[in-house]
């Protein structure tokens, strides 16, 4: 027997596997792949806890065997999760992912964007409507705000 063989859906390779922590491969766990300091956090970290708390009397000494028990089964439950995201995002049609990339892609540089400056305001001119300036009393908003906020008097006649 050459060892456990492995799914498709694994990210580990099969000649990989002797060398993953022993947490790992206990909890046969597919697609998450913790590392050494990671298993020794979840398994050791969550046992000394527990002895922490029960020698400070805030749980019984069941907790040292049901807290780890209980990191493991989330850890599990985390890989059973993450496999069958990986396995529908799998069935997802190429054509729909590359729109979903092209949607999500950062444009840069496309944006234009008026060169003003502080208190300054920018208007298009359409026709028909008074064109305002900046440096001109009869502007609707300036730098202090709204016409009239100020005591400011507009006539747009």
């Amino acid at each position: 027997m050459t060892g456990p063989t492995r799914t498709a859906w694994s990210t580990v390779p099969g000649e990989d596997e002797r060398y993953r922590p022993l947490y790992a491969r206990a909890l046969g766990l597919r697609v998450v792949n913790p590392g050494g300091v990671l298993c020794f956090l979840f398994f050791e970290g969550a046992v000394a806890l527990a002895v922490l708390l029960a020698l400070a009397e805030l749980v019984s000494w069941w907790a040292v065997v049901v807290l780890p028990a209980a990191v493991a089964l989330m850890v599990k439950l985390n890989d059973m999760v993450a496999e069958r995201v990986v396995r529908s995002a799998a069935l997802v049609p190429e054509q729909e992912r590359d729109r979903f990339r092209r949607q999500m892609e950062p444009v840069v540089g496309r944006a234009r964007v008026p060169r003003t400056l502080p208190g300054m305001v920018v208007a298009t001119e359409q026709p028909g409507a008074p064109a305002w300036r900046c440096g001109t009393s009869d502007r609707p908003w300036g730098a202090h705000g709204p016409a009239g906020s100020t005591g400011d008097s507009v006539d747009r006649s």
